[in-house]
């Protein structure tokens, strides 16, 4: 198992991603970058992390989508390669098509930062008991999850809507849902496998308790024994 975190310019995670993959986890990790045109030979497990790639501008994730290492985690995930979007991860693999919907502006407009509770609610390899809720922090402008009803029908039929935001004891929605994401969304499966997750929190940055919490890194763990 080989796993290859993708920077671009603008990104803020990057250090927690490979910490919690490399270290926490004990999964050899390499860094792939922007502009290369392939995925480090042997990756298994590619993670985008979250930040503001290419500041923003014109929308979230709008520019980075244009970027040559993209057409290799499009391929990648084509085949039934595990690839997993944090944040402005999620909001790149929106904007090339792996996952459906767009990630928009908060419902409130303001941005949002500190920890949100999530409750697993699709079976799948990054999330594998209905029910758990986590603990995860959060740090969006642009993380309202948006959807036709059409994309929401089909997401919910499929078993694709893998986590929606929740309060503590695991009600779903209401004050809970801390940008106004339709259905409570806070991740969704993609891919041929749902080998491919995009999701709004920050499970690397809640991996190891000395960060306060490890409920993140449960998600880790069983993406990698999937793998």
């Amino acid at each position: 198992m080989r796993a290859a975190v993708v920077l671009f310019p603008g990104l803020n995670a990057d250090a927690e991603m490979v910490r919690t993959i490399r270290d926490v986890c004990g999964t050899p990790t390499t860094i792939a970058w922007y502009t290369d045109a392939e995925l480090p030979p042997g990756t298994d497990f590619v993670a985008i992390p979250g930040g503001f790639s290419y500041g923003d501008y014109l929308r979230c994730g709008a520019l980075a989508k244009a970027s040559p290492i993209l057409g290799a985690i499009r391929a990648h995930a084509e085949r039934g390669g595990w690839v997993l979007g944090v944040c402005n991860g999620f909001q790149i693999l929106t904007e090339v098509g792996l996952l459906p919907g767009a990630l928009v502006q908060n419902a409130h407009l303001r941005f949002e930062c500190g920890d949100a509770y999530v409750k697993v609610t699709a079976e799948g390899p990054f999330t594998k008991r209905v029910g758990d809720v986590w603990r995860l922090p959060i740090s969006h402008a642009e993380g309202r999850y948006h959807a036709t009803p059409d994309t929401l029908k089909r997401l919910e039929g499929e078993g694709r809507i893998a986590l929606r935001y929740c309060d503590a004891n695991g009600v779903v929605g209401g004050k809970a849902n801390p940008n106004g994401s339709i259905d409570d969304i806070a991740g969704i499966y993609g891919g041929p496998k749902k080998n491919v997750l995009g999701l709004m929190p920050h499970p690397e940055r809640m991996s190891e308790l000395l960060l306060g919490g490890d409920d993140g890194r449960r998600l880790f763990e069983a993406v990698l024994r999937a793998a």
